[in-house]
């Protein structure tokens, strides 16, 4: 599956916008009842979401793999639950990345499995069931904020400040999944990532709702020497230009680039492109950790791609260094409650 969103949703609201609000109307409806109405399904151990007001990204599976490695830290054993995509979504799935291909599973599911046990489903509530039989002490979901019908313990919505939530109009007018008042209502905090300042306004919304904010950065986490390097970046991700500034941080020269689809699987002309383009100008290839793992398994001249290409990681930063445990303890503590009022309740 390629997502990609339209350019005229980052922008200041235009005729487009305006044009598909009725559209806008009702998948707001929709997607704002399914968020507070209909019996959600209870696991037993801690259900954390990691998600976030709009469609793309905003730095989710960063910060789900944070939490992780907090859990472990801890001494628990986390499990990530991932809709996932590809030939295996409809059969529920314990991710291995040593046998899995992106086309099976997805990008993002193959780069949680290396750091925890992940589990894929088109069904959360399957998914959820099956961490738990797998031994997973703590659920993190990717995604899934606005439709999962699971109950979740703690939803930490992730933004991006540069971006913030584009024009402010909800699908397919605009990058919002659902009704801002609707998502704010069910969130627990919010996690602002970068210096931009689009996101302001909501951070100050939920500051007066007496929602928690955190504050992070995206971090590289292996500055990969590309100082004075001259390269040539490619990347299938929802906003390709936050790759372009990291590496740019870096100090690397950007001599060109190539954006693709979210989760794109590259064709060999593609591939071939970029393998005979670098060499001619003698420039170095690099690339994210979702691109190269998608890379895995493909044929053709992709092993060619992997063995030219630099990955650049990154990993999500707290300003403060004890929020990952803060939040999987309060996540902890609200599963522990909510199993004592269902034990209260449940007759003798």
């Amino acid at each position: 599956m390629i997502s990609e969103a339209p350019p005229f949703w980052w922008r200041k609201a235009d005729w487009r916008a305006w044009l598909l609000s009725p559209l806008s109307f009702v998948y707001g409806r929709v997607a704002g009842y399914r968020m507070l109405k209909g019996k959600r399904h209870a696991v037993a151990v801690p259900v954390v979401c990691v998600g976030n007001f709009t469609v793309g990204g905003a730095g989710k599976t960063p910060t789900a793999l944070t939490l992780a490695r907090a859990a472990k830290a801890k001494g628990l054993k986390p499990g990530f639950l991932s809709r996932g995509y590809g030939g295996l979504l409809d059969v529920t799935t314990v991710v291995d990345p040593d046998h899995h291909r992106a086309a099976d599973v997805g990008d993002e599911p193959l780069l949680l499995a290396r750091e925890a046990l992940t589990v894929i489903s088109r069904r959360r509530t399957a998914g959820a069931d099956r961490l738990v039989k797998e031994g997973a002490d703590i659920i993190i979901m990717d995604d899934g904020f606005q439709s999962a019908r699971l109950v979740i313990d703690y939803a930490l919505v992730v933004i991006d400040t540069v971006r913030g939530i584009g024009n402010g109009h909800i699908v397919p007018g605009g990058p919002v999944r659902a009704p801002l008042r609707r998502q704010m209502a069910c969130l627990s905090a919010i996690l602002k990532v970068g210096n931009g300042n689009a996101a302001d306004k909501l951070v100050r919304q939920a500051a007066r709702a007496g929602k928690t904010v955190f504050v992070a950065t995206l971090e590289p986490r292996d500055s990969a020497d590309l100082a004075g390097v001259r390269v040539m970046a490619f990347a299938g991700i929802a906003d390709p230009a936050k790759f372009y500034r990291t590496l740019e941080s870096l100090g690397a020269e950007i001599v060109a680039h190539r954006a693709f689809g979210d989760h794109q699987l590259l064709s060999e002309d593609e591939i071939a492109e970029l393998l005979d383009y670098s060499a001619e100008h003698g420039l170095t290839l690099v690339t994210t950790s979702k691109d190269f793992v998608r890379l895995k398994g493909a044929h053709g001249r992709a092993s060619d791609l992997i063995a030219r290409s630099r990955v650049v990681e990154v990993e999500m930063a707290f300003d403060d260094r004890h929020a990952p445990a803060a939040i999987l303890d309060r996540a902890i503590e609200a599963c522990r409650t909510r199993r004592l009022r269902a034990s209260a309740k449940a007759p003798v």
